[in-house]
């Protein structure tokens, strides 16, 4: 995603001192202290522009959320998204989300063991070069980082709009521990599903009739993470 960078954005965050964790690093296995509860922590993996970030955290108010992304811009608006949708559709000022400026790779640095409930992956980058494949946030390098921090039963929900990325992504489950459900070549066949919030992304790709791609994977082994495939 192109978007220009704007001086004195850190500076901004540092103001919403409640929602963007400078030291994230220092909550590994105390997140729920963190938050001063012990609601199932869902995380987004690559904010965009907040969008998803937003209404999710608005209308699931039972969770708490993390939206973590290496752009400080993106991360700034995604809070401004997410003060307006909260506002709008609570009348209240956003709670119990953290926003963090981080790689998506030191997952494992982050969070400690059987620590989060939820991971989304949204329209990730699909590293369409075969030299690249180790990038993608569906390689298996990811998938056992995932299996390290979700909790038994956790789930990981994956869009995209490219359908090589969706077949690798597929193959890749397959050979791994999880357990895949809700599979859909078309997410939007017969309209958006009432339950599906779309991210800016998703929104231009529906317009222009691209088929969405989406799949559930399940934690429901207690075993340690394998991995069958090449």
């Amino acid at each position: 995603m192109r978007l220009r960078r704007k001086a004195g954005t850190m500076d901004a965050l540092h103001q919403i001192t409640n929602h963007f964790e400078d030291n994230p690093m220092n909550w590994r296995g105390r997140w729920h202290e963190r938050f001063g509860n012990d609601h199932p922590i869902h995380l987004e993996l690559g904010i965009g522009k907040g969008n998803f970030f937003a209404q999710m955290s608005s209308k699931h108010r039972d969770a708490n959320w993390i939206g973590i992304d290496m752009r400080e811009e993106l991360l700034m608006l995604t809070w401004q998204k997410t003060e307006e949708v909260w506002l709008e559709n609570n009348n209240t000022t956003p709670k119990d989300l953290c926003l963090v400026l981080i790689n998506g790779e030191m997952l494992g640095e982050l969070f400690a063991k059987d620590e989060l409930s939820r991971v989304y992956l949204n329209f990730s980058d699909p590293w369409p070069k075969k030299r690249h494949a180790r990038r993608r946030l569906t390689h298996h390098r990811f998938l056992e980082n995932y299996w390290n921090v979700l909790k038994f039963g956790g789930e990981i929900h994956f869009k995209t709009d490219a359908e090589t990325l969706f077949e690798f992504s597929l193959n890749e489950f397959e050979a791994s521990s999880f357990t895949m459900k809700n599979i859909s070549l078309n997410l939007h066949r017969e309209g958006n599903p009432e339950w599906n919030i779309m991210t800016e992304y998703e929104s231009k790709f529906v317009s222009k009739g691209q088929p969405i791609f989406r799949l559930e994977a399940i934690k429901d082994l207690d075993d340690v993470f394998s991995y069958n495939g090449e």
